[in-house]
């Protein structure tokens, strides 16, 4: 099964026709019923209602018919959340606290198999194999599910970071607002 992944370049909170087809994207071809877990790791503790809140809110908007049931991650159930989800959506905020948390979980590649995974700035950065993050001092190695190296917020110019960076992969340039997907596995 294939898993398709969706990397947003960043600001997915706003309001506006960029991000209205970003989160169509994500739920167009699923069924009218879907479960959507959102994953506010990226975010401080202190925000993580406000984020579930608003990311939820994005996705409701456009939803038509389909009715939506959302969860909001929690690390000690995480995996299973996973594994009872038809969306993940994996929000943004600083790519290395978001790094560390997923860190931890093993083979996430094959837990996410056959669902839509999407990630939205720090969780874009952390999709890819490597990304660049300024909270992060430049260069972070991500989790390495899709084949790219990525620069969200890109601004032209930006792409300097990767000049001598190895392995040569694609590199993905995501202004805000704008996304790209990815279809990975059998």
């Amino acid at each position: 099964m294939k898993t398709k992944y969706i990397l947003h370049g960043g600001n997915a909170q706003h309001v506006n026709t960029q991000n209205n087809k970003f989160f169509w994207e994500i739920l167009k071809n699923t069924k009218r019923k879907v479960k959507i877990l959102l994953v506010e790791f990226a975010g401080r503790q202190e925000k993580i209602e406000l984020n579930f809140q608003i990311d939820k809110s994005q996705f409701e908007r456009v939803a038509g018919n389909k009715e939506l049931i959302f969860e909001v991650a929690k690390e000690q159930d995480f995996i299973d959340q996973i594994k009872s989800s038809d969306i993940i959506y994996i929000g943004g905020g600083t790519t290395v606290r978001l790094m560390d948390k997923l860190k931890d979980y093993q083979n996430l590649g094959a837990i996410f198999n056959g669902k839509v995974v999407a990630g939205e700035s720090a969780g874009a950065n952390c999709l890819s194999v490597y990304c660049y993050s300024k909270s992060g001092g430049g260069i972070v190695k991500g989790l390495g599910l899709v084949p790219v190296r990525t620069i969200p917020h890109y601004v032209p110019g930006a792409e300097i970071v990767f000049k001598d960076a190895s392995p040569v992969i694609e590199s993905l340039l995501l202004p805000e607002y704008k996304f790209k997907v990815f279809e990975v596995g059998h």
